[in-house]
């Protein structure tokens, strides 16, 4: 068989453009969207099965520097006050003071009458210039008696004297000699007796012990006064009442349950019934170290930082003991629904919501108190925690809030 013959069609050039191979855009981005369409599938599977539960936040409770720990009342008291009265037992001539009147230490209240001091005063003077004259005589006759005794002792050597006139010229020294001893003493006597009822006449002047304020007038002159109690009506034992101002401070009963709030240097702040809106600033100075057992209270003293002339002795005050920064920084709890505590395994947990799952987090409860519970640690204010958690409910499991 002969071969075919090429036709003309079959030389004819065909220019149909090349096919183009496939882009890798076009390759990658069906292969994105179905990944994007499995991963939102997931989502909203999860979405349907995550819990739904009730949340609540953290709240933070931080005490605020110089709040009021404690309130309780008192009086203002003078530390140093006297009821000043006279060493001796006496009519009293004259006074010199009178209530409100500010005196200076040492100075003259009162006087009472020395008329018996000045003459027994005077009676120990003349004896004292007796025994001085008499110690003038003695010395006087102790020098002749001494030469004698020696003149005595030059002739006996001579064999001029006899033994006996130098004895007695010896015995007359000596004797001189203790005469003159005693009366030295008894002039010494003489001197301590004046300066005794010179210490009398003294003490008859009523002067004040230290600088203050006269508050009570307690005598008159005509009056008896006696530093003791004679047991009767008509005689005082004081002239007066002088009151330090610069010692004015606050005396406390502090009931012993709430000593523990008080330390030593603890701000006070005062209020006195005469001035209801007048805020007094103090500081605690001390804590008397014993309880009064009929009254189950302790003493607390308070002074003030700043002395008012408006500030007087027995005033009625009330005071706040104030809580310092310190103790405050101290005291910053968080409080959070008491139904959102747990007990699992002999430890209290919380479910913190992080990210819509619940985590699983141990706390400190250091206290409830109604429906919330008090935390000393392990968690932060401002988070978010899941209260009435189900049953269910595990650590890292999905979540969802409810809308309130």
């Amino acid at each position: 068989m002969a071969p075919e013959k090429p036709r003309l069609d079959d030389l004819r050039i065909d220019h149909k453009p090349a096919r183009k191979p496939a882009s890798p855009v076009n390759l990658v981005l069906p292969v994105v969207v179905i990944v994007f369409l499995v991963l939102a599938w997931f989502w909203w599977r999860s979405r349907g099965s995550a819990l739904e539960v009730q949340t609540a936040l953290v709240r933070e409770n931080t005490a605020q520097a110089g709040r009021t720990v404690l309130n309780a009342s008192g009086y203002v008291t003078a530390r140093r006050e006297a009821t000043v009265s006279s060493k001796v037992t006496g009519k009293v001539i004259e006074v010199l003071i009178e209530e409100g009147m500010k005196v200076k230490e040492s100075q003259v209240l009162a006087r009472v009458d020395d008329t018996n001091i000045k003459t027994s005063l005077r009676v120990a003077e003349a004896q004292l210039n007796s025994a001085r004259s008499s110690l003038d005589e003695t010395r006087a006759l102790l020098k002749q008696a001494a030469q004698e005794f020696d003149r005595m002792t030059e002739l006996a050597k001579n064999k001029i004297a006899s033994q006996s006139d130098l004895d007695l010229a010896e015995s007359n020294a000596k004797s001189l000699s203790a005469r003159l001893a005693r009366q030295e003493l008894d002039a010494t006597v003489a001197e301590r007796q004046v300066a005794t009822w010179e210490q009398q006449m003294e003490d008859s002047i009523i002067r004040a012990p230290f600088a203050g304020i006269v508050t009570t007038k307690d005598a008159q002159p005509g009056e008896m006064i006696s530093p003791v109690s004679a047991g009767g009506g008509f005689t005082r034992t004081g002239i007066c009442t002088i009151v330090d101002m610069e010692s004015l401070e606050i005396e406390i009963d502090v009931n012993e349950s709430y000593i523990n709030r008080v330390e030593a240097g603890q701000a006070v702040e005062a209020t006195l019934d005469a001035y209801p809106e007048w805020r007094i600033p103090c500081k605690v100075i001390a804590i008397i170290p014993t309880a009064d057992r009929q009254k189950s209270t302790v003493k607390v003293r308070v002074g003030f930082d700043k002395l008012d002339p408006r500030i007087l002795p027995e005033m009625a005050v009330k005071v706040g003991f104030r809580e310092s920064a310190g103790e405050a920084k101290a005291g910053r709890t968080l409080t959070i629904p008491k139904s959102a505590v747990q007990n699992q395994d002999g430890h209290d947990i919380v479910f913190v919501v992080q990210n819509d799952h619940a985590e699983r987090r141990a706390v400190t409860v250091a206290s409830t108190m109604d429906n919330d519970a008090v935390l000393s640690a392990g968690l932060s204010g401002g988070e978010k925690i899941i209260v009435d958690s189900p049953a269910s409910l595990k650590d890292g499991a999905a979540i969802k809030e409810k809308k309130p």
